[in-house]
């Protein structure tokens, strides 16, 4: 169906683009009609990858790359978050808003219609189904670059008139399973589709991806790799089964993160599980690469914008233990300023008052104002109400901890039970992660640790493990590796950082891959170093406390002495 020409999505998209606004101190960049409908017209790039095996090694590698394809634009690249000491917040240059000037200003996300989103998503996801079999090849082609492939510089024009050209070199088996796929997907027999689609993946395990095993590139098997990878996404989306489609996703973005398309897809499947912040996270890290790759075409920026807002608006709607207020962000955000939040979010929530949270690390990005390229981007803080009081304490706690701890576990020196892992899993994990996802929709880096948010995912599957909820655990598990595999290229990272990421990388696969070893995974260390940090903290706390009580008693005492040897 032809978008612009269905005057139904026309009006919806006119009402949409109506309703956008925001208040004149933070009004910047909403999506216009015409736009939106230019961008509904249009829409299309390919897919690559990179290997797990080689992964850490490329991160670095290819992030200069990118960085050299934009060196006419460097400027735009100094955006990126530079973490300068672990002791200090970075805050990027707002305009400053005076103490008397300030006052709490409520960002409103307008409704966007089912169809409307729909209509999107089969723009971002669904985009090149004819083209299924070799939309891998132009992901290897640089721009501005002479093909790799001789055959791949006519290919866009032969493309539509002669499916049948293949890649030099490539494994015969794996071509005849790639065409048999392809066949199958445009006769829309998507469980045939990905039957082959998973021959054509275990071909390539085995090293059949390439004609000559021994001298081919790892980023090409990755990249054929993560090609049918994403390809079964779409398949088991098309079946109605996101369930199957979730860890594909996320091994597309660990053999490709620097794709911005495998973000939309996982995106999708995120959306089918009514995920909806982890949807928009993977959107939000989409518009990002969109851009840090050398996307310019905004009628693509502003798909994916309109997708993201729609999956933060749908997160809020869900959200039944707390809610939320955006507010403009300014450099110095003082005590006085927090209280003023906490009035105006008692005024416009009052069932969520308990306990009342502002993230005061800042750092939010709303999808009307972001900006990726602009020096001064508008931010946000981010105002939370619980109707629990201990969920909104523990929560502040855990934001503000340098070493992540996902339990609650007082005993530091005792071994975690299988009934208190279960109980911790059912009052932590469903309560706070969900929170901590949704903060992170809207957050694009951290602040203490690069790695943060992924620890207590990993922390969260070995709970899982303990439990023998072994799919859920892998699950998990995939999904942290995608988020460590794109860290670096959403902010630059600190040696430290480094080695952490690569410690549970590989510790993270070594748990997929059922490997043992004599030390303790990463995260668990962490997690056990936290909770002695607590123990001390407790300890310290108690005789402190008891030092004063003692000292109060003794001054009673001495009081009551001197009185009684005065004379009558």
């Amino acid at each position: 169906m032809d978008t612009a020409s269905n005057p139904h999505f026309e009006n919806i998209t006119n009402e949409i683009c109506q309703k956008e606004y925001l208040v004149e101190e933070v009004r910047g960049k909403t999506y216009q009609q015409n736009d939106i409908l230019e961008a509904l017209q249009k829409g299309k790039s390919p897919s690559g990858g990179e290997t797990t095996e080689i992964i850490m090694e490329k991160l670095k590698t290819e992030k200069n790359s990118i960085k050299e394809k934009q060196s006419h634009d460097s400027d735009r690249l100094s955006l990126k978050r530079k973490s300068e000491s672990d002791e200090k917040l970075i805050l990027r240059k707002e305009p400053r808003l005076s103490e008397t000037d300030f006052q709490p200003l409520p960002v409103l996300l307008p409704h966007i219609p089912l169809k409307s989103l729909m209509e999107v998503e089969i723009k971002l996801v669904y985009v090149d189904e004819e083209d299924v079999t070799y939309e891998f090849l132009q992901s290897q082609l640089p721009t501005n670059e002479e093909p790799k492939y001789p055959v791949a510089s006519s290919m866009n024009s032969q493309r539509s008139s002669d499916m049948s050209i293949v890649p030099p070199q490539m494994d015969k088996w794996l071509q005849v399973a790639l065409k048999d796929a392809s066949t199958c997907y445009r006769q829309k027999k998507y469980a045939m589709a990905a039957g082959q689609f998973r021959t054509a993946l275990e071909l390539c395990s085995k090293g059949a991806a390439l004609g000559k095993p021994f001298e081919a590139s790892p980023t090409d098997i990755s990249s054929i790799a993560s090609f049918i990878e994403t390809k079964l996404v779409i398949c088991y989306l098309k079946m109605r089964k996101p369930d199957l489609a979730l860890n594909h996703s996320h091994r597309s973005i660990m053999l490709n993160p620097a794709y911005f398309r495998n973000h939309l897809r996982q995106a999708a499947v995120f959306r089918s599980l009514e995920r909806y912040s982890e949807a928009a996270r993977s959107t939000m890290v989409a518009d990002y690469i969109y851009w840090l790759s050398g996307g310019r075409e905004q009628h693509t920026s502003k798909l994916i914008k309109l997708y993201w807002q729609a999956m933060i608006e749908e997160a809020i709607t869900r959200a039944e233990c707390f809610s939320v207020m955006y507010t403009p962000f300014a450099t110095k955000i003082k005590a006085e300023n927090i209280e003023k939040l906490k009035e105006a979010f008692t005024k416009k929530h009052p069932d969520y008052v308990e306990y009342i949270y502002t993230d005061p690390h800042g750092l939010h990005s709303l999808p009307q104002t972001a900006d990726w390229s602009c020096p001064s981007p508008q931010t946000y803080l981010l105002t939370l109400g619980f109707r629990n009081k201990e969920v909104g304490k523990f929560l502040e706690k855990m934001s503000c901890r340098k070493l992540p701890t996902f339990s609650d576990h007082k005993a530091p020196f005792s071994p975690l039970t299988k009934e208190e892992a279960g109980r911790h899993l059912e009052t932590i994990g469903k309560r706070i992660l969900p929170i901590m996802d949704f903060i992170r929709g809207t957050k694009l880096t951290e602040t203490f640790c690069a790695c943060s948010g992924m620890i207590e995912k990993l922390q969260h599957a070995s709970l899982l493990g303990r439990l023998q909820r072994v799919k859920e655990q892998s699950q998990v598990i995939n999904q942290a590796m995608a988020e460590l595999a794109t860290i670096p290229y959403l902010q630059d990272i600190s040696q430290q950082d480094a080695e952490l990421l690569q410690s549970l990388m590989a510790d993270a696969m070594d748990t997929l891959e059922g490997r043992k070893s004599d030390k303790e995974r990463v995260w668990n260390k962490i997690e056990k170093v936290g909770i002695i940090e607590d123990f001390l903290y407790q300890l310290e706390d108690s005789f402190l406390k008891t030092k004063k009580l003692r000292t109060a008693r003794r001054q009673k005492m001495k009081m009551k002495r001197l009185q009684s040897e005065q004379p009558c």
